[in-house]
């Protein structure tokens, strides 16, 4: 569904991604791996278009996008949950999701109730503005949002950092409950224990070169690369 072949990005002068090249199939969630800093948000950011690849294709179902505007990227079917979450803050939980929201007829698998089935937090909050949300909450809403617009593929940057360890374990598992309905995912994460618990296949990252491509299985009994390129041991 995604292919990234040989992309290189900049932020102005500076290299940041250098021959970055991944895949993600129908139906899958794949997540990438690296410490802060290492490449993870500029290479969802490259695949959105915020910060467009200077040399290399990025391919959504066999179309290219990567040049393309981000607004453009969106309509094509890719949803997209930043790691500074956004939301609109003056507007409440039930306007911010109102505001995202695009129905593709019979393709269409989310709106408000769908969403609140998988957040029931929301439902209970829906009148309170963005703004007054706790850190989980907004998180849960920036995914929510995204869902509103009926992607058919999500880009996941860093979902549960700086969160508390009870909310991550809930977000753990509202993501695996859109996994569940067949989501395919990128999963941006530093947290490795709940990127492999969530994922089918891995890469990692490190100074903007993916160092490692594989199943979570072999990924799991690796444990020199994940030494080398992680901090956290995997379960």
């Amino acid at each position: 569904m995604l292919e990234m072949n040989d992309v290189h990005t900049y932020y102005g002068v500076s290299h940041i991604l250098f021959g970055i090249s991944l895949t993600v199939r129908e139906g899958e969630v794949v997540c990438l791996l690296g410490r802060n800093g290492a490449g993870k948000s500029t290479t969802m950011k490259s695949i959105i278009g915020l910060t467009p690849p200077r040399k290399g294709m990025v391919r959504f179902k066999g179309e290219t996008i990567s040049g393309e505007k981000p607004y453009i990227i969106a309509r094509k079917g890719i949803g997209y949950v930043p790691d500074d979450r956004r939301v609109f803050a003056d507007l409440t939980v039930g306007e911010n999701l109102e505001i995202t929201e695009i129905q593709k007829g019979s393709k269409s698998t989310w709106n408000k109730e769908s969403v609140y089935n998988i957040f029931p937090m929301l439902k209970h909050i829906e009148s309170r503005k963005a703004g007054f949300l706790s850190g989980g909450e907004q998180q849960m809403l920036t995914i929510a949002r995204a869902l509103m617009t009926n992607p058919e593929f999500l880009l996941l940057d860093e979902p549960t950092e700086g969160l508390a360890p009870m909310i991550v374990k809930m977000l753990e598992e509202q993501i695996h409950e859109v996994k569940d309905k067949g989501m395919t995912v990128l999963l941006a994460e530093q947290n490795q224990q709940v990127a492999l618990r969530l994922s089918n296949r891995g890469y990692i990252i490190d100074n903007g070169v993916i160092k490692f491509e594989g199943t979570i299985q072999t990924l799991k009994e690796n444990e020199e690369i994940r030494k080398k390129y992680l901090f956290a041991e995997a379960e």
